[in-house]
């Protein structure tokens, strides 16, 4: 289903599953590509994850934070930065060898103020926070001593915070052009993270590719 205007959202959509349908073949693609998808994901696989995150996620939040309305109003403002930067500092990571690639630059500043549209952005931040907590589960013993403190959160459950940005996202973002302006706007967020991936995943996020 085509969500480019308004008038393609029925009225009886839910946003969260408007948001799901719109984003599901982008988030399949991410989760296939990233470096911690490998069989056997190493400390090195969580460095580059590590990178690829932080200059997808650094530029996203400078943006998000000019912002005091929308989803910045209706949740407490977490800076996610510092724990990656911790966890890329963290001694019991490998250092980086001399063949090693260099870090990819930041995606691209967005700049569509739409309060509707960041809901969207914010809703690919908030779940990917939801996928990291799966990751530490799997991922904890194998990579031991990391603290791993980026899929963690830092020991803070994802959960009660999920929750209630959903609650607020259906209590504000309820009509058609709301809806569709969120759902372009995670796809906008998936599209600047796939952007940062190898050739062979960019190469399939091609417009006209992705539904």
């Amino acid at each position: 289903m085509s969500l480019q205007s308004s008038s393609a959202v029925p009225d009886s959509l839910d946003v969260l599953a408007a948001l799901r349908e719109a984003t599901g073949s982008r988030h399949a693609r991410v989760d296939a590509s990233m470096p911690l998808s490998n069989d056997n994901p190493t400390l090195d696989d969580y460095r580059l994850h590590l990178q690829l995150i932080a200059a997808w996620l650094a530029p996203l939040e400078r943006w998000l934070a000019r912002f005091d309305d929308g989803p910045q109003r209706a949740l407490p403002a977490i800076v996610r930065m510092p724990l990656i930067e911790r966890d890329l500092a963290e001694s019991s990571l490998p250092r980086a060898d001399g063949s090693a690639t260099e870090p990819p630059a930041e995606a691209g500043q967005f700049a569509d103020d739409d309060p509707a549209w960041r809901w969207g952005v914010c809703y690919v931040i908030e779940g990917s926070q939801l996928g990291g907590t799966v990751l530490y589960r799997q991922l904890r013993e194998t990579l031991a001593p990391h603290p791993l403190r980026y899929l963690s959160g830092d020991g803070v459950p994802p959960g009660p915070r999920w929750k209630h940005f959903i609650e607020a996202l259906r209590a504000q973002v309820d009509t058609p052009r709301d809806i569709a302006r969120a759902c372009e706007g995670a796809k906008a967020a998936f599209d600047a993270l796939l952007a940062l991936l190898p050739a062979r995943a960019a190469a399939e996020c091609a417009p006209g590719v992705i539904s």
